[in-house]
């Protein structure tokens, strides 16, 4: 195994970690953006405010792209175990 190989898999398991976290980082990203022109507008400064919107958003987006997140983890799992592993261990 070279060092080029392990950048690789490194690479493609960060691309795979990020492209998978973006929805779900996103929607809290705008819930929490949202929450905050709120809390701005109505001078209400409470932190606790925005935990409960991003919760939900979160789970609300996680229930939107969950069947497409289990598939790419296990399209990407697969690949690894079926492919990848064999080729690196075997030579």
């Amino acid at each position: 195994m070279t060092s080029d190989t392990v950048i690789e898999l490194g690479r493609d398991a960060l691309v795979m970690t990020v492209m998978l976290s973006a929805p779900l980082l996103m929607a809290a990203l705008v819930a929490g953006l949202l929450i905050g022109l709120f809390q701005a507008a109505t001078q209400i400064n409470e932190q606790t405010l925005s935990f409960i919107p991003k919760l939900l958003a979160m789970v609300v987006v996680l229930m939107a792209t969950g069947p497409w997140i289990l598939a790419t983890m296990l399209n990407y799992t697969s690949e690894m175990i079926i492919n990848v592993i064999p080729r690196v261990v075997g030579g």
